[in-house]
């Protein structure tokens, strides 16, 4: 089994500020040293938090992120402090979600990847963006993300 080279992480086993902003996050990544082989990789954050931009009120969201690495992996904290950024951002859901996404491509040139932006109500009104590069590869195991669709107190 090969050691993952991790001397280029800054933000690893350090006490790292959570960053004002996503623009100003740093989303760190590791070589993948399974890349020879397609499989899926699945992060959950069922506590994701942003700002209203109309009203500056907070929004919550259960994000699932899942993506089918290529060379890359991303760093679990940095995933972390990149997601914190948004507790004080203000945006839409629909800007949250795609641009979670976009960012994680970008950085991470997966072979695909795709999130589901589960949100709770606001204004009595709960909205679900959802977002995929494409069809997944051939042979990987996709499980449904298992997040119900909102049911208030019903």
């Amino acid at each position: 089994m090969k050691t993952t080279d991790v001397s280029g992480l800054t933000q690893l086993g350090t006490h790292t500020t959570l960053p004002a902003s996503p623009s100003e996050a740093v989303i760190e990544r590791v070589p993948n040293d399974q890349s020879d082989v397609n499989y899926l990789v699945r992060f959950a954050a069922p506590e994701f938090t942003s700002l209203c931009p109309m009203t500056g009120q907070p929004d919550f969201a259960h994000l699932v992120i899942d993506y089918v690495p290529d060379q890359w992996l991303v760093e679990s904290k940095s995933l972390k402090l990149f997601l914190g950024s948004f507790r004080n951002h203000g945006s839409f859901h629909e800007d949250c979600t795609i641009g979670i996404a976009r960012r994680l491509v970008k950085e991470l040139s997966p072979r695909w990847l795709r999130i589901g932006g589960y949100w709770y109500p606001r204004g009595g009104i709960p909205i679900d963006v959802f977002w995929q590069t494409g069809t997944p590869p051939d042979g990987v195991w996709i499980p449904d993300q298992g997040v119900a669709a909102y049911r208030g107190r019903g």
